[in-house]
């Protein structure tokens, strides 16, 4: 069904456009104006399904979230701070179903104030960013070849201890990973700082509000923490595992780097290696959580991605290499650009993010435009609304919306299941339904209790409970012994196998299997290898990376996905 329909709510007027409830994942959108102290919950028919008024609490500045069984948390208007400046936060305030505030906490000063986004965790902590300003002294003092103040960056967790207290138990400062090639007189001289990009170069855009970071996400199977910079251009990943005085060197942690920079992407000129920039003002960095297609992919919000006018959702999948990720010394972090796009239906040159659903959909938020919408797995639009100013005070945008599913509203999730090993099945704990993962996607048609792995690599398992809501991914369960791994599902035409890393086999039950062609190509569409009838693909001289196999027959191609790692 598509129509058109009006709704007002007291501060601000929806208009509903291209509505389709048929294609929509089934859940209640979640934002909180800017400018605003009242947060909505939307149901799939535009309708206001809850509201909290927040009259005597502080307005949001930047990012609102939704957390289990109903409460919200927000990132507010500090109206005592000090530091000035574009996403100055200073405060954050928490509050109950019925709009109760249960934390309100200032974390501002002369010399440090909170900004941008936060993100709460599991464990009832809260990420947040913060300026961590540093005086001209501080600044030639660590190599700078500018006699100015910087306004540096720290990521802070803080333990809620009372009603308007919290407890700093972890943090990270970029000033203790910078590098320099200026002064060789400095403990952070080095004579390339294309060798080092696990440091920051304090002298590549030098300036007051230096990297302005904004985005930020962490990812509790790995225990680590990706942020994105606005004037730097890239997102990055840190090691959350350490603790502060390891987050403070080079070593220590799951990974073994300390709070050294782990991955880094979108602008290699930012440490000193050639290549092209991707993001055109970046925000929004995050993870595709495991249960969605595209697990594990690093998503971003890139403001200019298309043009000045045209802004876009891109995507790359990391080098992982355990609690580390693979660079080839000399050369920038792979990809080289980005494995998915989602030209965005509109434009903001600054803010917005975007959402991954289980189901392949994906939700969009153009902030400045006031416009949010729902897009299919491929790409077309199925769901969207036009937010409009409600009166004095308040703003048309949101910088962030979120999707939540009833069961998370309500807070009737699940628990988590537990995998165990029967034999060469796995199984599941106790479900009245089941869904299995392999790498964080859903496997095809497996739902039932036990599972037999096909492939190497983490298994996990979703269930259903008596009242029909779904639980958090169980841990996972790793499968290493199998000597190969089928790339793709045997019931598709063709079968591709991994022998051993960088060699594939090619399998078919098509009569006439003997007559085709192949072409490989890198993520970008460089053609690397082309062939008839060969059904062994060697790919073990070439980087680890993402690569398209294209087979082609009489009448159609088909495209399998290769992932090489060494």
């Amino acid at each position: 069904m598509q129509g058109r329909l009006f709704l007002t709510i007291i501060s601000a007027w929806l208009i509903i456009v291209n509505f389709s409830i048929a294609q929509q994942w089934d859940g209640y959108f979640f934002y909180s104006q800017k400018g605003s102290s009242t947060a909505y919950l939307l149901d799939t028919n535009g309708n206001v399904f809850h509201q909290w008024n927040l009259s005597n609490a502080p307005r949001t500045t930047y990012s609102a979230y939704l957390l289990e069984g109903g409460s919200i948390i927000r990132a507010c208007t500090n109206q005592g701070n000090i530091l000035k400046g574009g996403g100055m936060t200073g405060r954050i305030h928490k509050a109950d179903w019925n709009g109760n505030t249960i934390w309100d906490y200032v974390y501002s000063s002369t010399t440090y104030c909170l900004h941008h986004d936060i993100c709460p965790l599991p464990n009832g902590n809260v990420l947040m960013i913060s300026y961590d300003v540093k005086s001209p002294t501080d600044a030639t003092a660590a190599g700078c070849s500018k006699n100015i103040e910087i306004w540096s960056e720290k990521i802070i967790e803080v333990k809620p201890t009372g009603l308007n207290s919290g407890e700093i138990i972890w943090e990270w400062k970029v000033w203790d990973h910078l590098c320099q090639n200026v002064d060789p007189s400095k403990s952070n001289y080095v004579s390339s700082v294309s060798d080092h990009p696990e440091l920051i170069n304090i002298n590549y855009k030098a300036n007051k509000d230096w990297l302005h970071m904004n985005g930020l996400d962490y990812n509790e199977e790995l225990d680590q923490i990706a942020f994105s910079s606005h004037n730097f251009n890239e997102i990055y990943v840190i090691d959350h595992s350490t603790t502060i005085e390891e987050a403070a060197g080079h070593s220590g942690g799951k990974s073994g780097k300390g709070g050294d920079i782990l991955y880094r992407w979108g602008n290699p000129g930012a440490y000193g290696q050639s290549g092209n920039a991707v993001f055109k003002v970046v925000h929004d960095a995050h993870w595709v959580p495991n249960g969605s297609p595209k697990a594990g992919y690093l998503v971003a919000f890139n403001n200019n991605g298309v043009s000045s006018s045209k802004s876009s959702v891109d995507m790359i999948y990391p080098p992982y290499d355990g609690f580390k990720y693979k660079k080839i010394s000399g050369s920038q972090f792979e990809p080289l650009t980005y494995e998915y796009r989602h030209p965005c239906n509109g434009h903001s040159s600054n803010e917005s993010n975007s959402v991954q659903l289980p189901n392949g959909n994906m939700v969009v938020n153009i902030s400045l435009a006031g416009f949010i919408y729902e897009v299919d797995s491929k790409g077309a639009m199925i769901w969207s609304r036009q937010l409009k100013s409600g009166g004095p005070g308040q703003s048309a945008s949101t910088s962030h919306i979120y999707k939540h599913s009833k069961c998370y509203v309500q807070g009737t999730i699940a628990p988590k299941p537990s995998i165990s090993l029967m034999g060469d099945e796995l199984q599941s704990s106790y479900g009245i339904k089941y869904q299995w993962f392999l790498n964080g996607e859903p496997i095809n048609g497996a739902t039932s209790e036990n599972y037999k792995p096909t492939r190497n690599g983490r298994y996990y398992v979703q269930i259903h409970n008596e009242m029909g809501c779904e639980s958090y991914l169980s841990d996972y369960y790793l499968i290493s012994h199998l000597t190969s791994s089928v790339l793709e599902n045997s019931d598709e035409l063709f079968v591709v196998t991994q022998i051993t890393d960088g060699t594939y086999e090619i399998s078919s039950s098509w009569q006439d299997f003997q007559n085709f062609k192949y072409q490989v190509t890198d993520i970008i569409g460089n053609a690397l290898l082309f062939g008839s009838n060969d059904k062994i693909i060697n790919l073990s001289n070439y980087a680890t990376g993402i690569y398209l196999l294209s087979i082609i027959t009489n009448n159609s191609i088909y495209t399998k996905k290769l992932i090489v790692n060494k």
